[in-house]
């Protein structure tokens, strides 16, 4: 593998997704508000398309990925042709399974099912073919075309309803459509470097992969990637189903603003990720536990600087926006689901050590125990309590912080380590006790921008007494860098 080629694609990796991450950023704050009930409708058919489209694929995707290297280039391409074959033998059985669904008189928001199928089956052959691309080493187009334009097509269709009289089937609609646009755009990029064996006979391939094997891999990468959509996504189906569609809406917006947080994260975690391997495959332990506890302190210090000023901040600047009437009641799942967010990052890479250890298997079982707890405390809470969306939120947390708790108590089980230590006891201690004290502290400077001083106080404070304490080494050595290339 090309080291260098590699990079460049992992720099426009990450650059891609903070691109969508910042118009999905932009949209919640300026747009969506604007009409929460639409937004509800559109989430919806999303979740309907997540929870949908790992069963379309049934691991089929994962299963490339896995088995391409080990065979020859022409079994390669052959078993890319048989996962297309694979998804287009479930998309037959699923049409049947969703009209008998269908046909259950309480469901609520059925008549949308059929864009959320579309949307389904699209999803479902851009994971092949950006499994294939990666394989490739060609990801960075497909994630463009994944994480950019669909972020780009929601905005433009709800400005289209809102401002020229579209209905909201035919909004839905075009939403569809650029999916297929996603899914065309893909498959054209991907063929100028790769073409499959149009084939149906696969005996040979099954000779070289067991039969057996292949579908048991299959079958474990698809629990986990259903698993995780009941675990992380399954709300955003019963929130309509039991309350609203606006009530889901409003939902969602305390979720992407939340989910901004975790940006640093996401690349941290793939940065990481060939170390933890090699560390694992080297029975390294002792490398692990520093870095485990190195990560896992940084990310807590980068997430409690960002929830700080979300905390501190976050109320005064919505009251300047033109949406701020439908951002503020939103506020209380926001702040709930921003600590859930922190809680995750100051866990380390604990999924990342399980994944890549002989222990892989018990990830599936963490997942599960999340989706058990989120389904239903969710059910319970919408049924049977008047808590709504905040207690949504708070399931959220106690079900978040149930899965960390048993993945920390597994890592330590099987491998004797933790994410601890004194100093990152001590970092966490005094972060809560500056967001308290700042919290209270009364600001009358500048009327209406008393966050911006609140704010920059607070990170201010934090990070020197940071430094100076030297509890976060990587801090340090990032400010001591940046002093000595620009301040001499």
């Amino acid at each position: 593998m090309d080291t260098r080629f590699s990079s460049k694609q992992a720099l426009w990796f990450t650059l891609i997704n903070y691109i969508g991450v910042l118009i999905g950023t932009v949209s919640t704050l300026f747009i969506y508000p604007q009409d929460t009930e639409l937004l509800g409708v559109f989430r919806f058919v999303d979740g309907f398309a997540q929870v949908l489209y790992p069963v379309l694929v049934l691991g089929a995707s994962t299963a490339l990925l896995n088995f391409q290297p080990k065979l020859n280039t022409y079994l390669q391409r052959k078993l890319f042709t048989y996962s297309l074959f694979s998804v287009f033998a479930m998309i037959l059985f699923c049409c049947v399974g969703i009209y008998a669904i269908y046909q259950i008189d309480v469901l609520k928001n059925k008549e949308y099912f059929s864009y959320g199928f579309v949307i389904a089956v699209c999803l479902a052959y851009v994971d092949v073919f950006k499994r294939q691309a990666t394989n490739l080493q060609k990801l960075a187009v497909p994630t463009f075309y994944e994480k950019v334009m669909p972020k780009l097509a929601l905005p433009f269709v709800f400005l289209l309803i809102l401002k020229t009289g579209l209905d909201t089937k035919q909004g839905l609609t075009l939403y569809a459509v650029a999916f297929v646009l996603v899914l065309l755009g893909i498959v054209m990029y991907l063929f100028r470097y790769f073409k499959p064996v149009l084939s149906t006979n696969f005996t040979d391939l099954f000779q070289e992969i067991p039969r057996k094997a292949y579908y048991q891999y299959s079958l474990y990468a698809f629990c986990a990637s259903l698993g995780s959509f009941f675990a992380f996504r399954i709300d955003s189906l019963m929130i309509p189903q039991f309350i609203s569609n606006q009530a889901n809406g409003d939902f969602s917006i305390g979720v992407n603003l939340a989910n901004a947080l975790m940006i640093p994260a996401t690349g941290v975690f793939a940065l990481y990720s060939p170390l933890i391997s090699k560390s694992l495959k080297n029975d390294d332990l002792s490398l692990l536990q520093i870095k485990y506890i190195e990560v896992a302190k940084n990310l807590f210090f980068i997430g409690i600087i960002l929830y700080g000023c979300v905390l501190l901040g976050m109320h005064d600047l919505f009251e300047l926006l033109p949406t701020a009437n439908k951002l503020i009641p939103i506020l209380p799942v926001l702040y709930i689901l921003g600590g859930n967010v922190v809680l995750n990052m100051a866990m380390g890479f604990n999924t990342e050590i399980i994944a890549y250890s002989k222990h892989y298997r018990f990830n599936l079982t963490a997942i599960i125990l999340l989706a058990v707890l989120n389904i239903g405390l969710n059910y319970y809470i919408l049924k049977q309590t008047n808590y709504g969306i905040i207690g949504v939120a708070w399931a959220s947390l106690f079900a978040m912080s149930i899965f960390n708790m048993a993945k920390l108590w597994f890592i330590y089980k099987q491998f004797n380590i933790l994410p601890f230590n004194r100093s990152y006891l001590k970092t966490v201690v005094v972060s809560l006790a500056l967001l308290l004290f700042f919290y209270w502290l009364p600001v009358r400077m500048v009327e209406g921008f008393d966050f911006v001083i609140r704010c920059g106080l607070y990170v201010l404070v934090l990070s020197s007494l940071l430094y100076r304490l030297g509890w976060v080494p990587e801090w340090n050595k990032s400010v001591d860098k940046f002093r000595n290339r620009f301040i001499g």
